[in-house]
């Protein structure tokens, strides 16, 4: 994670610890009493995926077997959740309200999911709870190495980017056009504005993640101040937010989205919040590739074009965006603090005394603290 590093090469980040073999092995015996074969099916785990997925641990598998003489299987996809030893990203891991998300997004949205299969929550199995989709076979934009230095989009053409960009933020505008998001989709609700609760769980995972074991990370807390005297006066009623919106969590082929991935951090929010979201990590990306003196891929999913292809897309007037970028940096701060924790727990990384040097992109969080980023 440090400067120094070479950012084209991919990074060592441990999710799991867990070994493949015996995965198989649990996965078929788990299979054999789902699917009620005629013989045990014929199991073959093929890896994980390596150019993303820093939180939940992600098994691909082949999975054969009859059912009456008849063939059936094909080629799977096991989320789970980390196991206790793994030093996960988040809190909890419900697998089952991300089952519920995409399979109730798939029902009331022109958006693309990946095929739901089975739903496990019991953690017998696997050791962690989990639930199984057919695999979607495309390309996406990879985090590890970043797509920004790299690959298929970095080689694409300015107008084959742009299309990946408006239909990545068309997928948004279709999320949250999905009508009653707060009762279709149970997700946690209660008391008081969502954008207020949604920021009090996030104070509440910084100090589970850091702050209750003694890493005060002071930038993250200037940033929730900062969100406290700069609250929007209205921030409008609230849809389904994916969480996790980018393009790096959409499988493509020909340009266009195949399946939409990774539903965690899905919530009831306003819809800045995945508008802050997916401008901000690309610009994550981008203020990367710029340090190392690379062009990166300054065309792509610029604010403005965001901006102006949602409010096309949705007739919402897009508002308080500087808030939401700010909450969106302050929420990758968080991630990358753990995630610098656990590379450090695995002995991938080093500590380092400034613990404001936890979060990779400070430079960034800093000017948009001090409204000195500059977006052009």
């Amino acid at each position: 994670m440090g400067d120094e590093a070479d950012p084209t090469q991919r990074h060592r980040l441990t999710v799991s610890a867990g070994d493949l073999d015996d995965f198989g092995a649990r996965l078929t015996a788990w299979l054999d009493e789902r699917v009620s074969a005629d013989h045990p099916p014929a199991v073959t785990v093929t890896g994980r995926p390596e150019s993303g997925g820093m939180s939940s641990t992600t098994i691909l598998f082949d999975a054969h077997w009859t059912v009456d003489g008849r063939a059936e299987g094909g080629s799977f996809v096991a989320r789970m959740a980390p196991e206790a030893d793994a030093f996960p990203v988040f809190p909890e891991y419900d697998l089952a309200a991300q089952f519920r998300v995409i399979s109730e997004v798939g029902a009331a949205s022109p958006v693309p999911v990946p095929p739901l299969v089975w739903l496990e929550e019991s953690a017998a199995p696997l050791g962690t709870p989990f639930f199984v989709m057919r695999r979607v076979d495309g390309v996406v934009p990879a985090d590890n190495p970043p797509y920004v230095f790299v690959g298929w989009l970095f080689d694409a053409t300015p107008e084959q980017r742009a299309e990946v960009g408006r239909a990545t933020v068309d997928v948004i505008a279709d999320v949250h056009a999905i009508p009653h998001a707060e009762a279709r989709f149970g997700l946690p609700s209660g008391p008081g504005q969502p954008l207020r609760r949604h920021v009090r769980a996030q104070r509440a995972w910084y100090d589970w993640a850091l702050a209750d074991d003694g890493y005060r990370i002071p930038i993250i807390e200037r940033a929730f101040d900062w969100l406290d005297a700069n609250w929007p006066a209205d921030s409008g009623p609230a849809v389904l937010c994916w969480g996790d919106a980018r393009p790096g969590n959409i499988i493509w082929a020909e340009w266009r989205p195949l399946a939409v991935l990774d539903w965690e951090m899905a919530a009831i929010v306003p819809r800045e919040v995945d508008l802050g979201w997916i401008i901000f990590i690309h610009r994550f990306f981008q203020d990367i590739a710029e340090r190392f003196e690379q062009p990166g891929l300054p065309d792509f999913l610029r604010r403005a074009d965001v901006v102006a292809r949602y409010e096309s897309r949705t007739g919402h007037t897009v508002r308080d965006l500087d808030f939401y970028l700010v909450y969106a940096a302050l929420r990758h701060a968080i991630v990358m603090a753990r995630i610098k924790r656990r590379m450090i727990h695995f002995g991938e990384d080093t500590d380092t005394a400034d613990r404001d040097d936890y979060v990779m992109h400070r430079a960034s969080l800093e000017a948009l603290l001090d409204g000195s980023y500059r977006w052009e």
